[in-house]
């Protein structure tokens, strides 16, 4: 189903787009490159796994030794908080270098590309409006045997809220009252389960990744394997677990996937021009995934109020 462009329909972008990925992106090759050897030559080539991958580590180190640092985990805290203000500065002027982007693609191709960026939003909405429905149903008739007609009906002012904001953080408060409140799932399970959920359960920003590097993969025509498939099912996960909760992160984390592919960072203009809806669709979808696991777990736990849930 992701393979939607037919030979004749591909266009080739006329930008830095390599003939073919490159060598060496097996397995093997692909592991390797997540250990690095010196991540300051890491940093410096931009190898986007290495460097998340080392991040890990030294949060891990640093949460062991927070007691004896002096809680310099809140030094940087408080650095990225700076950062994210940056991030959120330079994409204030994203619009002005996406109407730039898009003029040069069609200046070079014609208007035939936002027929196929039209192709690409009409099947990422249609899988995400799937995933959300029929994943999340069979999840919860499964694990709690719970209706998951009266799940959606009460998660649905909810999801509104996240439709609006496109922030799983901003959304916590609303979710947490819902879970507790409407669908009778415990507090202390709660109050762990969101706000562990909105970090890094994304859904729908990996399934976003994911279909957004074969969109520009074949659009600079470049076939890929039923192996790099499965590379960009892979990559597209571990990218969405370090994407922040805020509006368009997904975007941002994408970078590593089609560096990781050698795929033109420059494709990324053409998703961010029609990324603002659905970046706000697969916020809901990560909100109603973080609380139909809140209730997989309460009930796991015997801590789910069913009387709650049923009224």
């Amino acid at each position: 189903m992701l393979q939607y462009l037919s030979q004749e329909q591909v266009i080739h972008l006329d930008i830095a787009a390599p003939e073919k990925l490159p060598e060496g992106q097996s397995v093997y090759s692909t592991i390797l490159d997540i250990f690095p050897s010196n991540i300051i030559e890491a940093m410096a080539n931009n190898q986007m796994l290495a460097i998340v991958f080392f991040s890990i580590l030294f949060g891990l180190a640093l949460n062991k030794t927070n007691h004896l640092t002096g809680n310099l985990s809140e030094s940087f805290e408080k650095l990225n908080t700076v950062f994210m203000q940056l991030v959120l500065m330079i994409m204030s002027y994203a619009p002005i270098g996406v109407f730039c982007l898009i003029g040069k693609f069609v200046i070079t191709d014609g208007l035939d590309i936002f027929q196929e960026a039209f192709m690409y939003v009409v099947l990422l909405i249609s899988v995400l409006i799937f995933h959300a429905i029929v994943t999340y149903s069979i999840f919860l008739k499964i694990f709690t045997n719970l209706s998951p007609l009266v799940f959606f009906k009460k998660m649905r002012e909810t999801a509104i809220f996240a439709f609006s904001t496109s922030s799983s953080a901003a959304t916590i408060p609303v979710t947490l009252k819902t879970v507790t409140t409407d669908l009778g799932v415990n507090k202390n399970i709660a109050s762990f389960v969101i706000p562990v959920g909105a970090t890094i359960n994304m859904d729908g920003t990996a399934i976003m990744q994911g279909m957004a590097t074969v969109f520009i993969a074949q659009m600079s025509g470049i076939d890929l394997s039923i192996f790099q498939y499965m590379q960009v099912v892979l990559l597209a996960v571990v990218a969405s677990v370090g994407a922040a909760a805020v509006p368009s992160a997904g975007t941002i984390t994408l970078v590593i996937i089609l560096q990781q592919f050698g795929l033109p960072l420059e494709a990324i203009g053409i998703i961010l021009a029609v990324d603002r809806i659905l970046d706000m669709l697969r916020t809901s979808v990560n909100v109603t995934g973080d609380a139909a696991v809140a209730c997989i777990v309460a009930h796991s736990e015997s801590l789910l109020d069913k009387e709650i849930f049923d009224k």
